[in-house]
């Protein structure tokens, strides 16, 4: 009777065991990978030229100025700005009473 008992039991807690370990082995194992610690730093080299230079894009040359001058004047008119228009406010809606035939 007890040994009926415990079967079970211990099937579940090697479950449980098993599961723990799997959850916890990716939270235990160390990030060396190589990769990913280049990866981590360009962007942190990028991020120190880039307060250098006061938030502006790193190595900008000529013609990447002029593509990204282009590519804000296209968004500016495809939204609806242009020359003296602040982008950055929020807009100002005017909302008009229709006019309404009075009811005879």
């Amino acid at each position: 009777m007890i040994v009926t008992r415990l079967i079970p039991e211990m099937r579940s807690l090697r479950c449980a065991v098993h599961r723990n370990y799997g959850a916890s082995a990716v939270l235990l194992k160390k990030a060396s990978d190589p990769i990913q610690q280049l990866f981590l730093d360009k962007i942190q080299d990028y991020s120190k030229k880039s307060k250098a230079l006061g938030g502006k894009l790193v190595d900008l040359t000529p013609d990447i100025e002029k593509q990204l001058q282009q590519e804000l004047d296209k968004v500016a008119r495809h939204y609806g700005g242009g020359q003296g228009v602040d982008m950055t406010k929020f807009p100002t809606f005017k909302f008009e009473e229709p006019k309404i035939d009075p009811v005879a």
